[in-house]
């Protein structure tokens, strides 16, 4: 007993620990029993705060699961995009806690007991006090509950348990109103499987020439107007943005190849690869699969075929870079190759009209390479090859099924350094050169550390960073401090609450930032994935309208394409009213389109693309009916429906599939509508801003 004693107090700091996804992640007052957060609040929601250590552990629970997918990494905007899930989780939460306690939500301290000791307990007691067969060890969950000193803890568990079990209850409360009936997914499932066949008639606006239209000032000016709302902007900030790169600096990658070489005596005298990679912590492990050419890397294949010589057992070779590390790669074994591999270049003349002269061109390039001119020079003067010819002819490392037939062929039966052809294809006519050849398949062990930043390369970045927007808020030239420190800088025009940067990605920091930004601010450094940054507020605008003389180039294309529509409707009108459906071939000189199986499941229609409108006209009318003239986004047209297929009657196991989702989706858009009414109406104060730096 007394060992059980002793074990309690580790079995419940497992079960809250477990347990933390809900602990953590819930501002229920749990935290109230251990005392006030000295590091204050840092969000409030209709004057009820919450505090910066429920926030700060909140962040670190997702944090933790960013890590253990990401090879324990978090980048900075990764870190950007937790930190806005982690406020959104918390203000949503204390809603929710507000509306339960607003509703009465309640749930009684003998539920809880009975959650804790009956027969049915809660999950996690069953989970952290099971017996191993089943059921739960009664002795130890009575040894803490009558243990004095985890009353404080027995506390919390009670509080944990009372509030999911009331967050239980008021989402059985909102999914209660929820009701979808047979009727409604029978029709849900005949619109989504009703087909048709169809046939239509298209005049796409584009194709309305500029000259057939007249756009006045005056019909740009209309344009606007009518559309002005189109044109509503959130208040604008003119901002410059100073920032340094993140990347690793060529010292950082010296370091790391200066590592890898004071390893590079031990790595080749060792009789144990895989234990010497285990031991020196490589980023790759061993492996004892044989390597052909085509699962090499670029910079592998260099340093192991293009040096003269073939790879020996022993071999090492390196530092490279590869995919971000440095690799020291040592060839533990060869075989010979299983398939040809090949680099080779070459010069394409193609045959056109003329295969004579495709064939005398062929043959005087050949002449002028084998007389000494140099390979690359001519393939950039004279080939044909788009892709290769600017590169000197070429074609990097390629394997069987790369080329067609005749040309391998003769590729891979080349010397290297011989010149072949010419060799004629459906291409036209070829001159190769095989470069280099790989002639057997490797083993590989690779030593390899990724090239990271350094710390001191971060610290660095964030000094001059901190410099600078010193000396620019004390000298009042933010250009001329930020070139002092080579910095980048961009020049942007950022809306209220845009959080995509235009050349920086997202950034809930720099939104953050601006929210309660003056003109002539300056942002604390901000951290992106490869940059590091400070903002600086040149210009506020008020919300308001983009100017018409802002945004005439586009209003009057817009306007454009307003009257090429009015024209094509006007044309597809006209016609049908003269002869109908039948009468629009004759009119327009052309034969109708089909369309097969029409349907909501699959509404994309050849030559319009992702049309809905066309979907529903299409099945909302019977066999032999056409829709009259419709205006559709990208044309106008006028349909024909020809067959109609109306599905086979619902099984009772796909409708109560379907019941099943249409409810499951419906309570989720319940929920989630139910949550953004809240989110409206609520005042919601988010002080993170104050402590950008250190969130």
């Amino acid at each position: 007993m007394n060992r059980m004693r002793e074990n309690t107090g580790i079995v419940l700091w497992i079960l809250v620990i477990s347990f933390g996804g809900l602990w953590v992640l819930q501002d229920s007052g749990v935290f109230d029993t251990i005392g006030t957060d000295p590091l204050g609040k840092v969000i409030v929601v209709d004057g009820d705060p919450i505090t910066r250590e429920t926030y700060s552990r909140q962040l670190e629970a997702q944090l933790e699961q960013v890590r253990r997918t990401n090879n324990g990494n978090v980048l900075p905007q990764q870190l950007e995009v937790e930190r806005e899930r982690a406020f959104n989780a918390l203000v949503e939460d204390k809603l929710r806690e507000h509306m339960m306690d607003e509703i009465g939500v309640t749930v009684s301290d003998t539920e809880v007991r009975e959650l804790i000791l009956g027969e049915n307990p809660h999950w996690i007691v069953r989970q952290n006090f099971s017996d191993g067969q089943g059921g739960i060890n009664r002795a130890i969950l009575q040894n803490v509950i009558d243990d004095p000193s985890q009353t404080p803890m027995l506390i919390q568990l009670e509080q944990i348990i009372r509030y999911e079990r009331r967050e239980q209850r008021l989402n059985q409360l909102l999914e209660a109103s929820v009701r979808v009936s047979e009727v409604d997914a029978k029709s849900t499932w005949e619109l989504e499987q009703k087909r048709a066949d169809v046939e239509f008639f298209f005049l796409r606006y584009a194709d309305v020439p500029d000259s057939l239209v007249t756009v006045t000032d005056r019909d740009v000016d209309r344009y606007y107007a009518d559309n002005r709302e189109d044109y509503a902007r959130e208040r604008l900030y003119s901002v410059q943005i100073a920032s340094l790169s993140r990347l690793p600096s060529q010292e950082d990658t010296l370091a790391i190849m200066q590592e890898i070489e004071r390893l590079r005596q031990g790595f080749e005298e060792t009789d144990n690869d895989s234990l010497f990679l285990a031991q020196s912590a490589s980023e790759v492990n061993w492996s004892d699969n044989f390597l052909g050419a085509s699962t090499l890397s670029p910079a592998e294949l260099s340093v192991l075929f293009e040096q003269g010589t073939v790879p020996q057992e022993g071999d090492i070779v390196g530092p490279i870079i590869v995919n971000g590390e440095a690799q020291l790669i040592k060839v533990a074994a060869t075989r010979d190759a299983e398939e040809n591999h090949v680099r080779a270049r070459h010069i394409l003349v193609n045959v056109d009209d003329d295969p004579a002269a495709a064939r005398a061109s062929i043959q005087d390039i050949r002449r002028r390479i084998q007389s000494g001119e140099d390979f690359e020079a001519v393939a950039v003067e004279m080939s044909d090859d788009p892709g290769s010819g600017s590169n000197g002819g070429d074609l990097g490392w390629f394997g069987p099924g790369r080329m067609v037939e005749a040309f391998e062929d003769a590729a891979f039966g080349a010397d290297v350094g011989t010149l072949v052809g010419p060799i004629e294809t459906s291409f036209g006519f070829h001159l190769i050169e095989v470069t280099h050849r790989a002639p057997v398949d490797v083993q590989l062990s690779r030593l390899a550390y990724a090239i990271d930043v350094s710390v001191a390369t971060l610290n660095n970045i964030q000094e001059s960073l901190e410099d600078l927007r010193y000396y620019a808020e004390e000298e009042g030239d933010f250009t001329s401090e930020a070139e002092r420190r080579g910095a980048a800088i961009e020049s942007l025009q950022i809306q209220d609450g845009q959080t995509s940067i235009p050349g920086f990605g997202q950034s809930f920091s720099i939104e953050a930032f601006l929210r309660d930004a003056d003109v002539g601010d300056i942002s604390p450094v901000i951290e992106l994935n490869e940059v590091a940054l400070v903002v600086h507020v040149v210009d506020i605008e008020s919300a308001g309208y983009e100017p018409l003389e802002m945004v005439e180039a586009q209003v009057r294309q817009l306007a454009i394409l307003e009257k090429k529509r009015e024209h094509q409707v006007s044309r597809l009108q006209s016609a049908y009213d003269s002869g109908g459906f039948d009468g629009l071939a004759d009119a327009f000189g052309l034969n109708s389109q089909l369309a097969s199986g029409v349907s909501f499941e699959n509404p994309v229609v050849s030559g319009l693309g992702r049309d809905y409108r066309f979907v529903g006209a299409a099945l909302g009318l019977d066999a032999g009916e056409d829709s009259g003239v419709l205006i559709g986004d990208n044309g106008a047209y006028v349909i024909r429906t020809n067959t109609v297929s109306e599905p086979a009657e619902i099984s009772d196991d796909e409708l109560d599939n379907l019941l099943a989702d249409l409810t499951r989706d419906q309570r989720n858009l319940v929920l989630q509508g139910w949550i953004t009414t809240l989110r409206e109406s609520a005042e919601i104060e988010d002080l993170r801003t104050d402590l950008l730096p250190l969130q």
